[in-house]
Protein backbone atom coordinates (compact mmCIF):
# COMPACT_ATOMS: atom_id res chain seq x y z
CA UNK A 1 0.00 0.00 0.00
CA UNK A 2 1.21 3.77 -0.56
CA UNK A 3 2.64 5.72 2.27
CA UNK A 4 0.38 8.40 3.86
CA UNK A 5 -0.03 11.06 1.62
CA UNK A 6 -1.84 14.07 2.66
CA UNK A 7 -2.76 14.99 -0.66
CA UNK A 8 -4.32 11.75 -1.18
CA UNK A 9 -5.43 11.70 1.98
CA UNK A 10 -7.23 15.27 1.46
CA UNK A 11 -8.72 14.60 -1.76
CA UNK A 12 -10.10 11.17 -0.90
CA UNK A 13 -13.46 11.44 0.97
CA UNK A 14 -14.17 14.61 -1.42
CA UNK A 15 -13.68 11.94 -4.16
CA UNK A 16 -15.58 9.24 -2.15
CA UNK A 17 -18.65 11.77 -1.52
CA UNK A 18 -18.93 12.58 -5.52
CA UNK A 19 -19.03 8.79 -6.42
CA UNK A 20 -21.64 8.10 -3.99
CA UNK A 21 -23.63 10.76 -5.10
CA UNK A 22 -23.62 9.00 -8.88
CA UNK A 23 -24.48 6.01 -7.05
CA UNK A 24 -27.46 7.57 -5.64
CA UNK A 25 -28.87 9.74 -8.59
CA UNK A 26 -28.11 6.32 -10.37
CA UNK A 27 -30.36 3.95 -8.67
CA UNK A 28 -28.77 0.92 -7.03
CA UNK A 29 -26.39 -1.49 -8.05
CA UNK A 30 -24.10 -3.43 -6.16
CA UNK A 31 -21.81 -4.27 -8.24
CA UNK A 32 -21.07 -0.96 -9.31
CA UNK A 33 -21.66 1.05 -5.84
CA UNK A 34 -19.32 2.75 -3.26
CA UNK A 35 -17.84 -0.44 -2.15
CA UNK A 36 -16.93 -1.41 -5.87
CA UNK A 37 -14.80 1.88 -6.01
CA UNK A 38 -13.38 1.63 -2.65
CA UNK A 39 -12.21 -1.87 -3.61
CA UNK A 40 -10.62 -0.49 -6.97
CA UNK A 41 -8.66 1.81 -5.19
CA UNK A 42 -7.53 -0.94 -2.77
CA UNK A 43 -6.27 -3.30 -5.91
CA UNK A 44 -4.64 0.51 -7.50
CA UNK A 45 -2.74 0.62 -4.46
CA UNK A 46 -1.34 -2.29 -4.49
CA UNK A 47 0.19 -1.44 -7.95
CA UNK A 48 0.99 1.88 -7.02
CA UNK A 49 3.53 -0.12 -4.84
CA UNK A 50 5.42 -1.56 -7.53
CA UNK A 51 5.10 1.75 -9.73
CA UNK A 52 6.31 4.61 -7.23
CA UNK A 53 6.75 6.91 -10.41
CA UNK A 54 3.28 6.85 -11.33
CA UNK A 55 0.97 10.43 -10.21
CA UNK A 56 -1.09 8.46 -7.34
CA UNK A 57 -3.15 11.61 -7.08
CA UNK A 58 -4.65 11.17 -10.91
CA UNK A 59 -5.06 7.41 -10.04
CA UNK A 60 -6.91 7.86 -6.66
CA UNK A 61 -9.82 10.29 -8.68
CA UNK A 62 -9.66 8.14 -12.00
CA UNK A 63 -10.64 5.17 -9.40
CA UNK A 64 -13.17 6.82 -7.89
CA UNK A 65 -15.26 8.48 -10.62
CA UNK A 66 -14.99 6.12 -13.39
CA UNK A 67 -18.18 4.90 -13.49
CA UNK A 68 -19.94 7.99 -12.41
CA UNK A 69 -22.28 7.21 -15.82
CA UNK A 70 -22.60 3.46 -15.50
CA UNK A 71 -24.30 2.19 -17.92
CA UNK A 72 -26.04 -1.89 -18.31
CA UNK A 73 -24.16 -3.97 -19.23
CA UNK A 74 -26.64 -5.17 -22.27
CA UNK A 75 -27.53 -1.60 -23.18
CA UNK A 76 -26.41 -0.12 -26.61
CA UNK A 77 -24.81 2.80 -25.31
CA UNK A 78 -22.44 0.75 -22.94
CA UNK A 79 -19.53 1.29 -24.93
CA UNK A 80 -19.84 5.17 -24.62
CA UNK A 81 -20.42 5.34 -20.63
CA UNK A 82 -16.12 5.80 -19.45
CA UNK A 83 -16.12 8.63 -22.24
CA UNK A 84 -19.52 10.26 -20.80
CA UNK A 85 -17.94 8.99 -17.28
CA UNK A 86 -14.02 11.34 -17.95
CA UNK A 87 -16.13 14.07 -19.40
CA UNK A 88 -18.34 14.30 -15.89
CA UNK A 89 -15.28 14.08 -13.98
CA UNK A 90 -13.63 16.87 -15.39
CA UNK A 91 -16.85 18.99 -14.88
CA UNK A 92 -17.15 17.91 -11.21
CA UNK A 93 -13.23 17.93 -10.34
CA UNK A 94 -13.34 21.56 -11.78
CA UNK A 95 -15.95 22.60 -9.63
CA UNK A 96 -13.89 21.16 -6.56
CA UNK A 97 -11.24 22.97 -7.50
CA UNK A 98 -9.11 19.96 -8.25
CA UNK A 99 -5.19 20.62 -10.01
CA UNK A 100 -6.08 21.81 -13.19
CA UNK A 101 -3.02 20.17 -14.87
CA UNK A 102 -4.40 16.75 -13.46
CA UNK A 103 -7.86 16.68 -15.09
CA UNK A 104 -6.68 15.56 -18.48
CA UNK A 105 -4.81 12.32 -17.37
CA UNK A 106 -7.56 11.48 -15.30
CA UNK A 107 -10.26 12.07 -17.80
CA UNK A 108 -8.18 9.68 -20.21
CA UNK A 109 -7.70 6.79 -17.64
CA UNK A 110 -11.11 7.03 -17.29
CA UNK A 111 -12.10 6.38 -20.73
CA UNK A 112 -9.87 3.62 -21.28
CA UNK A 113 -10.83 1.92 -18.34
CA UNK A 114 -13.59 0.39 -19.97
CA UNK A 115 -13.32 -3.12 -21.66
CA UNK A 116 -16.20 -2.14 -24.41
CA UNK A 117 -14.86 0.99 -24.97
CA UNK A 118 -11.56 -0.30 -26.42
CA UNK A 119 -9.60 3.10 -26.00
CA UNK A 120 -5.75 1.93 -25.36
CA UNK A 121 -4.61 3.13 -22.25
CA UNK A 122 -1.36 5.20 -23.21
CA UNK A 123 0.05 6.40 -19.37
CA UNK A 124 1.29 4.98 -16.54
CA UNK A 125 -1.76 5.87 -14.45
CA UNK A 126 -4.13 4.77 -16.98
CA UNK A 127 -2.94 1.42 -17.16
CA UNK A 128 -2.67 1.20 -13.57
CA UNK A 129 -6.40 2.03 -13.22
CA UNK A 130 -7.42 -0.54 -15.60
CA UNK A 131 -5.64 -3.35 -14.39
CA UNK A 132 -7.19 -2.17 -10.63
CA UNK A 133 -10.87 -1.96 -12.61
CA UNK A 134 -10.40 -5.09 -14.26
CA UNK A 135 -9.19 -6.88 -10.68
CA UNK A 136 -12.48 -6.32 -9.42
CA UNK A 137 -14.02 -8.70 -11.57
CA UNK A 138 -11.80 -11.56 -10.76
CA UNK A 139 -11.14 -14.18 -7.41
CA UNK A 140 -14.10 -14.09 -4.46
CA UNK A 141 -15.84 -10.81 -5.28
CA UNK A 142 -15.52 -11.36 -9.08
CA UNK A 143 -17.40 -13.92 -9.19
CA UNK A 144 -20.23 -12.63 -6.95
CA UNK A 145 -20.31 -9.83 -8.98
CA UNK A 146 -20.50 -12.02 -12.23
CA UNK A 147 -23.79 -13.71 -10.77
CA UNK A 148 -25.44 -10.44 -9.34
CA UNK A 149 -24.80 -8.68 -12.93
CA UNK A 150 -26.04 -12.04 -14.47
CA UNK A 151 -29.52 -12.27 -12.52
CA UNK A 152 -29.98 -8.21 -13.19
CA UNK A 153 -29.82 -9.10 -16.46
CA UNK A 154 -31.85 -12.20 -16.73
CA UNK A 155 -29.73 -14.91 -17.57
CA UNK A 156 -29.48 -18.39 -16.45
CA UNK A 157 -26.60 -19.73 -14.10
CA UNK A 158 -26.05 -22.44 -16.87
CA UNK A 159 -26.73 -24.82 -19.79
CA UNK A 160 -28.75 -27.61 -18.39
CA UNK A 161 -26.77 -30.11 -20.03
CA UNK A 162 -23.52 -28.59 -20.89
CA UNK A 163 -22.37 -26.19 -18.46
CA UNK A 164 -18.73 -26.64 -19.62
CA UNK A 165 -19.60 -25.60 -23.30
CA UNK A 166 -17.90 -28.61 -24.20
CA UNK A 167 -20.26 -29.29 -27.28
CA UNK A 168 -21.89 -25.47 -27.96
CA UNK A 169 -20.64 -22.14 -28.26
CA UNK A 170 -20.22 -19.69 -25.16
CA UNK A 171 -22.72 -17.58 -24.36
CA UNK A 172 -22.47 -15.42 -21.49
CA UNK A 173 -25.44 -13.63 -22.31
CA UNK A 174 -27.77 -16.75 -21.79
CA UNK A 175 -25.54 -18.71 -19.60
CA UNK A 176 -23.38 -16.92 -16.60
CA UNK A 177 -21.02 -19.73 -16.10
CA UNK A 178 -19.88 -18.90 -19.25
CA UNK A 179 -18.66 -15.25 -18.50
CA UNK A 180 -15.80 -16.87 -16.82
CA UNK A 181 -14.46 -18.40 -20.40
CA UNK A 182 -16.15 -15.87 -22.62
CA UNK A 183 -14.47 -13.02 -20.87
CA UNK A 184 -13.16 -13.25 -17.77
CA UNK A 185 -10.08 -15.96 -18.75
CA UNK A 186 -8.76 -13.26 -20.57
CA UNK A 187 -8.37 -10.67 -18.31
CA UNK A 188 -4.70 -11.65 -17.19
CA UNK A 189 -3.11 -11.78 -20.85
CA UNK A 190 -5.09 -8.17 -21.09
CA UNK A 191 -3.13 -6.76 -17.92
CA UNK A 192 -1.02 -3.99 -18.52
CA UNK A 193 1.02 -4.09 -15.43
CA UNK A 194 3.39 -7.32 -14.63
CA UNK A 195 2.26 -6.48 -10.84
CA UNK A 196 -1.66 -6.73 -12.40
CA UNK A 197 -1.02 -9.96 -14.54
CA UNK A 198 0.40 -11.75 -11.91
CA UNK A 199 -2.64 -10.46 -9.24
CA UNK A 200 -4.71 -11.78 -11.91
CA UNK A 201 -3.71 -14.96 -12.73
CA UNK A 202 -3.79 -15.73 -8.87
CA UNK A 203 -7.53 -14.55 -8.85
CA UNK A 204 -8.37 -16.28 -12.35
CA UNK A 205 -7.59 -19.92 -10.38
CA UNK A 206 -9.84 -18.89 -7.90
CA UNK A 207 -12.91 -18.73 -10.95
CA UNK A 208 -11.51 -21.86 -12.50
CA UNK A 209 -11.49 -23.83 -9.88
CA UNK A 210 -15.20 -22.78 -9.47
CA UNK A 211 -16.16 -23.17 -12.28
CA UNK A 212 -15.06 -27.19 -12.38
CA UNK A 213 -16.57 -27.61 -8.54
CA UNK A 214 -19.94 -26.14 -10.03
CA UNK A 215 -19.81 -27.96 -13.20
CA UNK A 216 -19.31 -31.47 -11.54
CA UNK A 217 -22.24 -30.74 -9.20
CA UNK A 218 -24.92 -29.21 -12.13
CA UNK A 219 -24.27 -32.14 -13.21
CA UNK A 220 -23.87 -35.05 -10.78
CA UNK A 221 -21.02 -36.18 -12.71
CA UNK A 222 -17.87 -36.32 -10.17
CA UNK A 223 -15.09 -35.70 -12.91
CA UNK A 224 -15.56 -33.03 -15.14
CA UNK A 225 -13.01 -32.21 -17.40
CA UNK A 226 -12.69 -28.05 -18.01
Amino acid sequence: MQAFHPELESWRPRLAQLAAQAVADQGPDGAHDLNHFERVWRNAQALLAQYREADALVVLAACYLHDLVNVPKDDLRRSSASRLSAGLARERLAALGFPADKLAAIAHAIEAHSFSAGVPATTLEARIVQDADRLDGLGAVGLARMFYIAGRMGSALAHGSDPLALDRALDDKSYSLDHIEAKLARLPGMMQTDAGRRLAEARLATLTAFRTAFAAEWTGITHVEA
